[in-house]
C-alpha cells in the first residue's frame, strides 16, 4: 500500500459515522473515487458493527464509489484487449495482466464488503435493499467473468442474480426500477457470460412485457428510471434476436 493511501485511510480513523459520510461526499465531489471507496468501506464497517444497514443515500454512495473505480478499469481492459497496431504484443499482454489483477482485487473487495456485512444485515427482509445488494454481488462476479476464465465466478454471478430475482419477484412490482435493472443485468449475464441466449431473451422479454402491462402503476419518482431500463431491455432483445437470425442464415 502506498504512503498516500495509508494517509487516506488514517484520515477516517476515529471519526464518527456522520464525519465519515462527509468524507465520502467530499471525495465524490472531488472525483477521487478510489479514496471514496476507502471511506465508504469504513462507513459500512462502522454501521455493520452496530447492526445497522446503510440508508438510501449511503447505499447510493457505495454504488457510485465502486462503479466508477471498476468502470474505469473495465474500460482500460477493453482498450488493451482490443489490441494495438505496431505494438509489442507481449508487452501489452503483461500490462493487461496487471490491469486484470487490479480489477479482480477491487471486485473481490466490494463482494466481501457485501457478503460479510450488508447482505447479512438485510438477509430475509424481502425488500428492495436485499435485491439491490444481491444484484451488486452478481454484477461484480459478472465483471470478473469478463476477463477471468473461472467457472466459479460465472456460477456465483448466476447464483446471486437468481437469489435477487427470487426476492424481487415476490416483493417488488413489475415496474420497480431495481427489479427491472436486475432483469437487464441478469439477461446480459445469460447472453454474454453464460452463453445462454435463449434464457437471456426469455428473461428480457418476460420482464419487459410484465412491465408494459403494469405501466399505469408507475409513479412520477421512478417513471424515468423504469422506462429507460425498459428501453434498454427492448434494445437488447432486438439486437440478440437479430444476431440469432444472422447465425441461422
Amino acid at each position: 500500500m502506498s504512503s498516500t493511501m495509508q494517509e487516506i485511510e488514517a484520515l477516517a480513523d476515529g471519526l464518527d459515522i456522520a464525519k465519515v459520510v462527509e468524507l465520502v461526499r467530499i471525495a465524490e465531489t472531488a472525483e477521487r473515487y478510489e479514496d471514496m471507496c476507502v471511506f465508504v468501506k469504513k462507513l459500512v464497517k462502522l454501521k455493520a458493527a452496530k447492526g445497522e444497514d446503510l440508508d438510501v443515500d449511503e447505499r447510493n454512495l457505495l454504488s457510485v464509489a465502486y462503479k466508477n473505480v471498476v468502470g474505469q478499469a473495465r474500460s482500460s481492459w477493453r482498450t488493451l484487449n482490443a489490441g494495438f497496431d505496431d505494438c509489442d504484443q507481449e508487452l501489452i499482454d503483461k500490462y493487461r495482466a496487471i490491469i486484470e489483477d487490479s480489477l479482480e482485487k477491487i471486485c473481490l473487495e466490494i463482494i466481501a464488503l457485501l457478503t460479510e456485512n450488508l447482505c447479512k444485515t438485510v438477509a430475509g427482509n424481502g425488500d428492495e435493499t436485499e435485491v439491490f445488494y444481491l444484484k451488486m454481488c452478481g454484477d461484480y462476479y459478472r465483471y470478473m467473468s469478463e476477463f477471468k476464465e473461472d467457472q466459479k465466478y460465472k456460477d456465483s454471478a448466476e447464483e446471486n442474480y437468481k437469489k435477487a430475482m427470487d426476492v424481487a419477484e415476490k416483493n417488488l412490482n413489475e415496474t420497480h426500477p431495481t427489479r427491472l435493472g436486475l432483469a437487464l443485468n441478469f439477461s446480459v449475464c445469460y447472453y454474454e457470460i453464460l452463453k445462454q441466449p435463449e434464457k437471456a431473451c426469455d428473461l428480457a422479454k418476460k420482464s419487459f412485457d410484465a412491465a408494459i402491462e403494469k405501466l399505469d402503476t408507475l409513479n412520477d419518482a421512478s417513471y424515468k428510471d423504469s422506462t429507460l431500463i425498459m428501453q434498454l431491455l427492448r434494445d437488447n432483445l432486438t439486437l440478440w434476436t437479430s444476431n440469432d437470425q444472422d447465425e441461422d442464415q
